[in-house]
C-alpha cells in the first residue's frame, strides 16, 4: 500500500512547476528524534494540495548543517527540484533558520509561532502578570485530582455554569495561555466556591486584583488567537492573509480603547511593536506584498503606497520569466500534426477557416511584444473588481485564468505558500497518535510509512 501510494504522490510531482514546504523537528514517546517535510502546491483545478513526504528518522545532532543537509536529501529523494521551492514556512528555531539559509532558500516565520512569541515577550516584564499566571497555573494543578473534579462539575451543574475541565498553559503550544486564562474567569465562581469549601487549598482563591488581570490580558490576547487559527489553516489560501492581518491588528484589533486599562494598553503595544519589527526584514515584506498584490481580495490595497510600484515591477518581472516559459511549451504543442488517415473525407470549410493564415493576423501579433502583453494583462487584473473578502481566490483565478493566463501563473507560485508551519504540526500530531505506549516498539521505517499513510490516503 505504501509503495502504491507513495509512487502516486510521486506522479503528481512531475506535473508541478512550483512547490512550497514546511518542516519541523519531534521526539516520539520513545524519545526518537524525528524530522517532518511538508509539500504544498496548486493543482491543475486549482486545489491547494498538501503532501507529507517524510517523517524521518533523524538521530544526527540538530544542528543547522546536519538539518540543511538532511532536508536536501529529502527533496533529492522525491526527485524533485530545489529549484522549485518558493519557500519553506518554519518556526523560528536558530538550528532551522540556519538551515534555510544555508541551502539558500527563502524562508517564511510561522505567523502563529511569531505571535506566540510577541505575547512572551509582552508579558514577561509585568510582573502583575507573571503572579496571576502563577495563581492560576497552580488553580489547574489543584484540580488535577478526580475528587476536586468531582467537586468542581458538582457545582458548575449548581450554577449552571458550563461543564468545562480546566486548561493549563503549555509553553511551546500556540494560544494555550489565553485558553488557561478564559477558561479561569468563565469558572471563576465555580472554583472561588470549591476552593473555598477546602481549608487546604483555600489560600489559592484567586483575588480581585488577580481577576482584574486576567481580564486585561484575556482582552488583549483573545483575537490574536482567533486570527492564527484562522491562518493555520491547510485547505485554504492564508499567505496572502498575512498583511492584511497586520493592518488589522493595528488599525483596530490591538488599537488602544478607550475602556482599556494601563496593563492592557501595554501589552497591545509591545505586541504591536514585536510584530512589526519581525515582519519588516525587505525579503519577508517583498514575498508578503507579492502574495497580496496576486491574491484578488486584496491586490494593493494592503501594500504600504511607497511599495507599490516596486510590487508591481516584481510581479512583471515574474510574469515575463512565465510568459517565456509558456510562449516555448506552446510552440512545443502547437506544432502540425500529420493525417493519419489518407482516405478520411475531408470536412467542409468553415467561413472562419478563411482567416486563418491571412496576412493580417501574424502582421498584427509580431506588434505585440511579451511586455506590451504583460502590461495590458497587469492593467486589466487592476482595474477587474475586487473579490468580496469571504471568497476563494483560487476560486476567482480558476474561473479568470483564461483572461490572465501569464498573471495566474504567478499566483499559482505565491498563494501555494503556507503562513504558520501548522502542517508540520499535525504531522506530529499524527505520529503522536501511531507511536502510543502500546506500539512504542515500532521501527522508525514503519512509522514514517504509516504517518505517510495516515495523512495522503484520500
Amino acid at each position: 500500500m505504501y509503495t502504491t501510494e507513495r509512487e502516486k504522490v510521486a506522479a503528481e510531482f512531475r506535473h508541478i512547476k512550483h512547490f512550497a514546504a514546511t518542516s519541523d523537528l519531534w521526539s516520539s514517546r520513545t524519545m526518537d528524534p524525528y524530522i517532518s517535510l511538508t509539500v504544498h502546491y496548486i493543482d491543475e483545478k486549482w486545489k491547494l494540495r498538501t503532501r507529507v513526504l517524510e517523517t524521518a528518522y533523524f538521530p544526527s545532532d540538530h544542528t543547522g548543517e546536519m538539518i540543511g543537509e538532511g532536508l536536501r536529501t529529502m527533496l533529492s529523494a522525491w526527485d524533485i527540484r530545489e529549484e522549485d521551492l518558493v519557500a519553506i514556512t518554519t518556526d523560528n528555531g536558530a538550528n532551522i533558520v540556519k538551515a534555510a539559509k544555508l541551502n539558500n532558500w527563502m524562508r517564511v516565520q510561522c505567523f502563529g509561532h511569531r505571535v506566540h512569541l510577541a505575547i512572551e515577550n509582552a508579558l514577561k516584564n509585568q510582573a502583575s502578570v507573571e503572579r496571576a499566571m502563577k495563581v492560576c497555573k497552580k488553580i489547574v494543578s489543584a484540580f488535577s485530582y478526580s475528587w476536586k473534579k468531582k467537586a468542581l462539575r458538582k457545582v458548575q451543574l449548581e450554577m449552571n455554569l458550563p461543564t468545562h475541565k480546566l486548561k493549563t498553559a503549555c509553553p511551546t503550544r500556540w494560544g494555550s495561555m489565553q485558553m488557561m486564562t478564559a477558561r479561569i474567569l468563565e469558572q471563576k465562581n465555580a472554583i472561588t466556591q470549591v476552593l473555598a469549601d477546602d481549608r487546604a487549598s483555600r489560600h489559592l482563591v484567586p483575588r480581585w486584583s488577580d481577576l482584574d488581570v486576567l481580564e486585561a490580558i484575556n482582552k488583549a490576547l483573545t483575537p490574536l488567537v482567533e486570527f492564527t487559527d484562522a491562518l493555520s489553516g491547510e485547505e485554504y489560501v492564508t499567505i496572502s492573509s498575512v498583511k492584511p492581518v497586520l493592518h488589522i491588528l493595528r488599525s483596530r484589533v490591538l488599537a488602544e480603547e478607550d475602556d482599556d486599562v494601563a496593563l492592557t494598553k501595554a501589552i497591545k503595544s509591545d505586541i504591536l511593536s514585536y510584530l512589526d519589527d519581525k515582519f519588516s526584514d525587505p525579503p519577508t515584506v517583498e514575498l508578503l506584498d507579492t502574495a497580496s498584490f496576486v491574491d484578488p481580495r486584496f491586490k494593493a490595497a494592503y501594500i504600504s503606497a511607497d511599495r507599490v510600484t516596486a510590487t508591481q515591477e516584481k510581479v512583471k518581472t515574474e510574469m515575463k520569466s512565465a510568459g517565456a516559459d509558456h510562449t516555448g511549451s506552446t510552440a512545443e504543442s502547437t506544432k502540425p500534426q500529420p493525417s493519419t488517415s489518407s482516405e478520411a473525407k475531408k470536412p467542409k470549410r468553415s467561413l472562419g477557416s478563411f482567416f486563418k493564415g491571412s496576412e493580417a493576423t501574424p502582421s498584427t501579433a509580431s506588434t505585440v511584444s511579451l511586455e506590451q502583453a504583460v502590461e495590458a494583462e497587469l492593467s486589466s487584473y487592476l482595474v477587474s473588481p475586487v473579490q468580496d473578502s469571504e471568497g476563494s481566490p483560487l476560486d476567482w483565478w480558476r474561473e479568470h485564468q483564461v483572461h490572465f493566463p501569464t498573471l495566474s501563473k504567478v499566483a499559482k507560485k505565491y498563494l501555494c505558500i503556507p503562513a504558520t508551519s501548522s502542517p508540520s504540526e499535525r504531522v506530529f500530531s499524527s505520529g503522536g497518535n501511531i507511536v502510543t505506549c502500546l506500539r512504542s516498539c515500532l521501527k522508525p521505517e514503519m512509522v514514517n510509512m504509516l504517518v505517510f499513510l495516515s495523512k495522503n490516503l484520500e
